[in-house]
């Protein structure tokens, strides 16, 4: 029997953009999945979007907090009652390509990894093209991944039935970081990626104009609440941090022509 994966998709007045991102999941290869839509306390009409898709489709199903608990708690539920096989995420703005799941789970049962994650490209609030690609690198290691993010979360799945269900801390941002070295850390394989486009990140517009001092301050705290670190073990890591980020990971990040 094929593995089941549980899709985890928090949701916080997304109604303008869920039905493309649940017919990305809809239109798989892989068919065998669940797709738990963890709603934060929406104030939106997104039950009304969401509604035809719970009721056409078993493999679809919501779950909602009764007040906003915030990404991080809103993935964690989605956790506790997720049932499959593997564990994978995307946000309510993102898409998936049709062959994801199918490319991933294969590397997941060929045991080539623990831990499967790709490449992806941007797209922008109207699901625009923004000829901009995210490159994976071909495998990472938690050394590596402790230096910066190298994960989007719209890409990630892990074995959840080797490495158990993994929670994350309820920072305000990051957290998905601090999942993926977790799941790095249980596991006795490195990261290995996808290297064609398998996912589209939606860019909300003024985004890219990143807040420097955010910059700063969400990934210090990865290390220094999220990683337990001391002050000053945190301060030294956030420098490689910021080297790595700003003069080594922006290379990954190509011109589509």
């Amino acid at each position: 029997m094929q593995p089941l994966v549980s899709i985890i998709t928090p949701i916080y007045n997304n109604a303008n953009v869920i039905i493309e991102t649940i017919t990305s999941v809809i239109n798989q290869t892989y068919t065998n999945w669940e797709l738990l839509l963890i709603d934060d306390a929406s104030s939106d009409d997104i039950m009304v979007v969401i509604k035809p898709f719970t009721e056409s489709d078993s493999r679809v199903k919501l779950f909602q907090h009764n007040q906003n608990k915030g990404a991080a708690e809103a993935r964690n539920l989605g956790t506790k009652v997720a049932t499959g096989n593997y564990i994978a995420f995307l946000d309510a703005d993102d898409l998936w390509k049709e062959n994801k799941l199918e490319l991933q789970v294969r590397q997941l049962t060929n045991n080539i990894t623990d831990v499967s994650f790709g490449t992806y490209e941007w797209i922008d609030a109207k699901s625009k093209p923004l000829n901009k690609r995210v490159v994976a690198l071909k495998e990472l290691s938690y050394n590596k991944l402790l230096k910066a993010n190298y994960i989007g979360n719209l890409t990630g799945i892990y074995n959840c039935e080797k490495l158990g269900k993994i929670y994350t801390k309820d920072l305000k941002k990051r957290q998905d970081w601090l999942l993926w070295l977790e799941a790095l850390k249980r596991s006795d394989k490195p990261a290995i990626s996808i290297q064609e486009t398998i996912a589209y990140y939606r860019i909300a517009e003024g985004s890219l104009s990143s807040n420097k001092t955010n910059l700063i301050k969400h990934n210090f705290n990865v290390y220094y609440k999220g990683l337990g670190y001391s002050y000053f073990k945190s301060s030294l890591y956030l420098i490689q941090f910021l080297f790595e980020h700003l003069f080594i990971k922006t290379r990954l990040i190509k011109s589509i022509v």
